[in-house]
């Protein structure tokens, strides 16, 4: 949250400099405070688990969070009940006259595919036009981020040749955009993927920026058009035993899949976790919701010139 602070106090500078968020008396006097609108497009297959790591990361932020959950009308999830969809979950027709204050798109197990082979394109691309004029910031996440970009600006994805799998490390490129606030020069996070856009690819086009990236695992972090659309290349919202999970899930299916890098101890599959890369990941959910949703967001969704472009 800012610092309200004398419009004319020397620190407040210096504070600004440091990119830390002061907010002058005349502003905190006219602002008006609402719960956030936040809308979540739920792709992944185990919607349930996807639901807790999100909200567990969303719930550090001291901003009330409203969230409503959705899916793809265009797909049958063969994971999730259908008493779970339908007590939790809208569709796209439901919520197309709403407006949001922030969005959530996230990856799905489709990577593989060419984008236009997917079942629910159509339905993805309307959804992402949608939220150019519907929602003041969305988040788009591992094949989300991938679809995004290559359907906001042709970017393709590449086939790795193994499966990018455990924690690795990246850099900080840009440290004075809030996004990466708090962030260590170096962090851990994790990735699962059998593709990736690489960090050059993105540097040719300069309505985007590129905020963290990775010598193993290349991009990871960037925005665009002032954080209206924020790309996360990875899994931040993974809990400790996710990876774990998805390595012993592949193993049965006959996968020959490598242990997650630095993710065992002693790289051994019978020791527990550990939890690395929690405060990045309350980091970047914070400073999203702070920075590019709350600070930005109309009191009054419906009719704002922010939406109207």
């Amino acid at each position: 949250m800012p610092l309200k602070v004398q419009s004319d106090l020397p620190a407040k500078e210096i504070l600004e400099s440091e990119n830390i968020f002061v907010m002058n008396e005349d502003r905190a006097m006219h602002q008006d405070i609402r719960p956030l609108q936040v809308l979540i497009l739920n792709l992944m297959p185990l919607k349930e688990d996807t639901e807790l790591q999100i909200l567990r990361c969303l719930s550090n932020s001291p901003i009330q969070v409203d969230v409503t959950f959705m899916v793809v009308s265009s797909h049958t999830p063969s994971h999730t009940s259908k008493s779970h969809l339908n007590k939790f979950y809208v569709t796209f027709d439901d919520v197309k006259k709403e407006y949001y204050d922030g969005m959530i798109i996230t990856g799905a197990p489709v990577e593989l595919m060419e984008f236009e082979e997917v079942d629910y394109w159509q339905e993805l691309t309307e959804i992402m036009d949608w939220t150019d004029t519907h929602v003041t910031s969305t988040m788009y996440q591992c094949w989300g981020c991938q679809a995004a970009l290559y359907y906001f600006y042709g970017v393709k994805k590449r086939l790795l040749p193994k499966k990018l799998f455990g924690l690795y490390w990246h850099k900080v490129s840009k440290r004075k955009i809030p996004l990466v606030r708090g962030f260590d020069d170096e962090f851990l996070a994790p990735h699962s993927r059998y593709t990736g856009v690489d960090p050059e690819d993105l540097r040719n086009h300069d309505e985007i920026c590129v905020l963290a990236d990775s010598e193993e695992a290349g991009f990871f972090l960037g925005m665009a058009d002032e954080g209206r659309r924020v790309f996360v290349q990875g899994h931040p919202e993974y809990d400790r035993l996710t990876l774990d999970k998805e390595y012993r899930r592949d193993r049965e299916r006959g996968l020959d899949t490598d242990l997650p890098v630095r993710y065992y101890p002693d790289d051994d599959p019978t020791k527990k976790p550990l939890l690395l890369w929690r405060a990045l990941s309350f980091n970047l959910y914070n400073n999203w919701l702070n920075y590019y949703v709350y600070q930005v967001t109309p009191y009054h969704l419906y009719g704002a010139p922010d939406f109207e472009r």
